[in-house]
C-alpha cells in the first residue's frame, strides 16, 4: 500500500494510474478508523481497479474548537488498519496546506436547502466545510466512484447534491450503516466511550427499531413522545433531537404520505459524546 503525504506526490501517482486506464474508487476519512470505514473499501473493491483512502481531520467542518482538539488521532494505527485490511492500494495523508493553500476557510455552497435541516441548524457552516474538503479531494484524486456511509445520511445527500450542481465526474454510492453486535452504529467518536457506556448506548438503535414498528401505525407526534420518554429514563444520556424526515428533501414531517420515502434521525449525547444514527422507515 502506497502512503502519500503531499499533493505533488499524489498528482504524480494519479497521473500514472490514469495513463494505465485504471478505474479509481475513493472514500475519504478523518481517521480513527474502524470496521465501518473498511466496509466502504469492501464496496469500492467490487467495482474499481484501484482503491484510495484519505485521512485528513478537516478543521473547517468543526464548529466547536474543543471538539476538533478532542477528535481522536493516531495516524500510525490508521495506516496499519488500512494495510492489514488488504482492501486499499493507497492512502493520501495531506497537510492542511495541501487542501487549503491560502486560507483555512470554507467556500460557500448552495445545497438547495439540504444544509439548513437537522445538523445544519445547530452547526452553521459545517456543511460548507464538508463540501470544500470533499470537492478538493475529488479534484486531486479524480475518482470514478466515491463511497460514503449512510450513518451520516445528511452528509451523503449533500455530497450528492454538490456533485450534481458542480457537474463533477464521480458517481456517489451510499453504504449501509455498519453496526456493532449490539446494534450501535460504529463511529470514531465511540472510542471516547467506556465499554459499559457503548453497551448502554445500544438503546439508540433499539429505539429506531421500535420507531420503524410504530411507523404508519401511530402518529408521528405520538412516536416523538414515546422516543422522548425512552431517553428521559436513560441515565447519562440526553436526547438532542429526534425527527422523521422525507429522504429526498430532509425536511421534517409530522405526517406521512404513501408515495414518499421517510427516514428517522436521532442524536443522543452519551456522557458528553454526541452520537448520531438513522434508519429508513419501511
Amino acid at each position: 500500500m502506497e502512503v502519500i503525504k503531499n499533493k505533488k506526490t499524489l498528482q504524480d501517482f494519479i497521473e500514472r494510474q490514469k495513463e494505465m486506464g485504471k478505474k479509481i474508487g475513493f472514500a475519504p476519512t478523518m481517521g480513527a478508523l474502524h470496521k465501518g470505514h473498511l466496509s466502504l473499501y469492501e464496496e469500492a473493491r467490487k467495482d474499481n481497479d484501484l482503491v484510495i483512502s484519505s485521512v485528513f481531520v478537516n478543521p473547517t467542518q468543526f464548529n466547536n474548537p474543543e471538539d476538533l482538539e478532542k477528535y481522536p488521532r493516531d495516524i500510525n494505527r490508521d495506516i496499519l488498519i488500512l494495510e492489514n485490511s488488504g482492501l486499499v492500494d493507497a492512502v493520501y495523508i495531506p497537510e492542511v496546506a495541501d487542501i487549503y493553500p491560502e486560507k483555512t476557510e470554507s467556500k460557500h455552497y448552495d445545497f438547495d436547502g439540504l444544509e439548513n435541516e437537522m445538523e445544519g441548524k445547530s452547526r452553521p457552516g459545517h456543511f460548507d466545510g464538508v463540501g470544500t474538503v470533499v470537492e478538493e479531494l475529488f479534484r486531486q484524486i479524480q475518482p470514478d466512484n466515491a463511497y460514503f456511509g449512510e450513518k451520516d445520511f445528511q452528509q451523503l445527500a449533500i455530497i450528492k447534491k454538490m456533485v450534481e450542481k458542480k457537474h463533477l465526474p464521480v458517481k456517489i454510492t451510499g453504504v449501509s450503516i455498519f453496526r456493532a453486535e449490539n446494534g450501535l452504529a460504529l463511529s470514531s467518536r465511540n472510542q471516547r466511550l467506556h465499554e459499559d457506556r457503548k453497551e448502554a448506548a445500544k438503546i439508540i438503535y433499539q429505539t429506531l427499531v421500535k420507531v420503524n414498528d410504530w411507523f404508519r401505525v401511530i402518529t408521528i407526534p405520538e412516536i416523538k413522545e414515546r422516543v422522548t420518554d425512552i431517553f428521559d429514563h436513560q441515565q447519562g444520556m440526553k436526547l438532542e433531537y429526534f425527527l422523521i424526515a422525507d429522504e429526498n428533501t430532509l425536511k421534517e414531517t409530522d405526517f406521512f404520505y404513501k408515495d414518499r420515502n421517510y427516514r428517522a434521525f436521532i442524536v443522543v449525547v452519551v456522557d458528553g459524546v454526541r452520537l448520531i444514527d438513522n434508519m429508513h422507515m419501511d
